[in-house]
């Protein structure tokens, strides 16, 4: 019984034990599972911690790297970069020519004839004078002006050039209450600031201001007369010019008047080229036009064709000149007992150069001609059977007025 017993009894405790046992060990296996829990959990935040940081750093070090370009580049700008100034604000030069601008009204005998625009350029006692162009005012018998604050004045013309298509006309005084300054055209170059004044399409748009560039100087441009074409050295601008702008004053940046600008010399459908006769070029002649004398030019007693016009040459005049010649004015009519008769010069011979000068065509040989006055001599080198001649005409006679 004892040992029986001692068997139930050790069984007994060999069944508690492993009763206990399993319980330890669930016990045990839910403790080893929570613990992975918690350490997979701890992982999982020290992960997203360390990503964090790692993020921040790469952030601060990006930012750092792109302010330190930044100020790298900021740093080679500031030594590299000049710094460019337009004078853009022309309100103080506008102001010292737009009350001497005028916007001109021409009538003739059967009425309204034309209009364009002009500057009062001169005061002198009682009398104010004002240039335009001379194809504003062209076969004109009444012309008004009306001054920028409205007032309309009679004016009378006193003379005009058709070759340099300017005119003078004269008004009283008393209302006048500026006189524009004549600036320095020689002085202009490429790519310097101006501005126009005018009545661009008539009254309605008196006093319009148009800015532009010097886009092109000393241009040659031919100008269709009456009389005939005629070369015209002009200043180009890209300022806009339209018809009325005509007579109008062309302004440096201190509002000095350095051209007076010219539809006429702008052809249809051209955009951005506008031209204007230098003031200079009008100085030099303008005492005559203001004492009413007539401009003397030389008269040669010539007709003259352009050597391209080979149809009016051969049919009309009958003149044959040979393919080598490339360039010129042909004689097609002398006078008898006139300059170029006196200097042994013939029907077909071709002028190729007045005192030094190319001459392209007729046009080029009326600017070289009227370059001169009465009096002078010019050395003529000219086309005649296959060789080139020279001669000396001496200028003594003037072309006579109509």
């Amino acid at each position: 019984m004892e040992e029986k017993d001692k068997k139930i009894i050790e069984g007994e405790v060999v069944e508690e034990t492993s009763t206990q046992n399993r319980e330890e060990k669930i016990e045990n296996k839910s403790y080893t599972k929570n613990s992975n829990r918690s350490f997979f959990a701890s992982k999982f935040f020290l992960c997203i911690c360390t990503f964090l940081i790692g993020a921040g750093i790469m952030y601060a070090l990006i930012k750092i790297s792109k302010n330190d370009v930044i100020v790298q580049n900021v740093s080679h700008q500031n030594i590299k970069t000049t710094t460019v100034e337009e004078i853009s604000d022309l309100k103080t030069a506008i102001n010292n020519v737009y009350e001497s601008t005028v916007y001109i009204e021409v009538s003739g005998s059967r009425g309204s004839l034309s209009s364009g625009s002009g500057f009062v350029y001169k005061k002198e006692n009682d009398i104010s004078y004002i240039l335009t162009n001379y194809h504003v005012i062209e076969n004109g018998t009444k012309f008004v002006v009306t001054l920028t604050d409205g007032t309309i004045l009679d004016a009378e013309l006193v003379n005009g050039d058709e070759y340099y298509d300017i005119a003078v006309l004269k008004v009283k005084s008393d209302k006048i209450k500026k006189v524009a300054t004549l600036g320095d055209s020689s002085n202009l170059e490429l790519g310097d600031t101006v501005f126009t004044v005018g009545a661009p399409l008539g009254k309605e748009y008196m006093g319009t201001i148009t800015k532009g560039i010097i886009s092109g100087i000393n241009r040659m441009v031919t100008v269709k007369l009456t009389s005939g074409s005629y070369l015209m050295e002009v200043i180009q601008t890209d300022a806009s010019i339209n018809s009325g702008n005509s007579g109008g004053p062309i302004c440096n940046i201190k509002g000095e008047v350095i051209g007076i600008t010219s539809s006429k010399l702008v052809g249809s459908g051209v955009e951005g080229m506008g031209f204007a006769i230098p003031i200079n070029s009008v100085i030099s002649i303008i005492e005559n036009i203001e004492s009413g004398k007539q401009i003397e030019r030389p008269y040669l007693g010539v007709q003259l064709v352009d050597l391209t016009n080979t149809f009016a040459l051969q049919y009309y005049y009958g003149i044959s000149i040979g393919s080598d010649v490339e360039f010129g004015a042909v004689l097609s009519y002398i006078e008898k007992g006139k300059a170029a008769d006196k200097a042994g010069l013939i029907i077909g011979d071709v002028i190729v150069e007045i005192d030094g000068e190319k001459v392209d065509d007729v046009s080029h040989f009326k600017y070289s001609l009227y370059k001169h006055s009465i009096g002078d001599k010019i050395k003529v080198k000219y086309y005649r059977n296959n060789k080139i001649n020279e001669t000396t005409i001496e200028l003594t006679e003037a072309i006579k007025s109509e």
